[in-house]
């Protein structure tokens, strides 16, 4: 079963406003951000189950953002709700537990705080293994956006919360390859293979030793829809030269552990 660990997802109507305002510097969309394009997308490239993420850039939208994507949820769609640290770790949680999601997304570069703010670590105290997390990791902004998240960050986090179901986005540092495999590479955070604009602007043995070296039981695959193709990510997965044990974990044995769904691939 192929899991996609990142699928960014809006109602209908904001779709292509969300699109533009949360643009990034040299990427083009390559798809729609609405449920109709993501099940053409999947159809085509064989995805069987997409993680659709949502993200609330301020703190009174978190629980009609989690309404959302809790209604999207189906045997194809995994929802990925949102918090935000102008909540308190109690009612982040209430909003969660109320519309029965148990795994968010956080964005800095758009959430407009760092991997480091107090309040989020607040929150991940709170989580345990309960809620999983995945994390925008690296650059893709201002200097000042880039600034609050990096491969560092993530190794603190992974040595302050060892039970944190932790999934660092883009190899955990998104331009910053370098940085994420001297910092994360053996440590015990789940990497998640999304490159945009493709996979392929990486040399695959460069990607494929990073994967040895970390364990493909702990990467993910992530495609970054609509900011990609999952097809030909998922193509590029399979130039890599990895085994075919190997290519099972990352395309969806490992996710499935991670997320706790049952899969002949885990």
């Amino acid at each position: 079963m192929i899991i996609d660990a990142h699928s960014h997802i809006w109602p209908d109507r904001i779709a292509e406003i969300a699109l533009s305002s949360n643009a990034l510097p040299g990427l083009r969309a390559r798809g729609d951000g609405k449920v109709s394009g993501l099940a053409t997308d999947m159809e085509v490239s064989g995805v069987d189950l997409s993680c659709t993420l949502a993200i609330a850039n301020e703190a009174r939208h978190v629980d009609r953002v989690n309404e959302f994507v809790a209604g999207l949820r189906s045997p194809s769609t995994f929802p990925f709700g949102t918090i935000h640290v102008g909540l308190d770790a109690e009612a982040n949680l209430a909003s969660l537990r109320r519309h029965d999601i148990t795994a968010v997304k956080i964005h800095p570069l758009f959430q407009g705080f760092g991997l480091d703010h107090p309040r989020l670590w607040e929150l991940f105290e709170a989580f345990g293994d309960e809620i999983a997390v995945i994390a925008h990791v690296g650059e893709g902004g201002s200097p000042e956006a880039n600034a609050l998240s990096s491969p560092r960050m993530v190794a603190e986090i992974v040595r302050q919360f060892p039970g944190l179901r932790l999934m660092a986005c883009h190899f955990g540092g998104y331009k910053l390859f370098d940085d994420a495999e001297e910092v994360l590479a053996g440590t015990d955070v789940i990497l998640e293979t999304s490159w945009p604009p493709s996979l392929s602007t990486l040399r695959p043995e460069r990607v494929r030793g990073l994967i040895r070296r970390h364990g493909a039981e702990r990467i993910v695959f992530g495609s970054d829809w609509p900011m990609t193709s999952p097809a030909d990510e998922i193509a590029a997965i399979d130039r890599l030269g990895l085994s075919d044990d190997e290519v099972k974990r990352v395309l969806g044995g490992t996710l499935a552990r991670v997320l706790r769904i049952e899969s002949s691939w885990t």
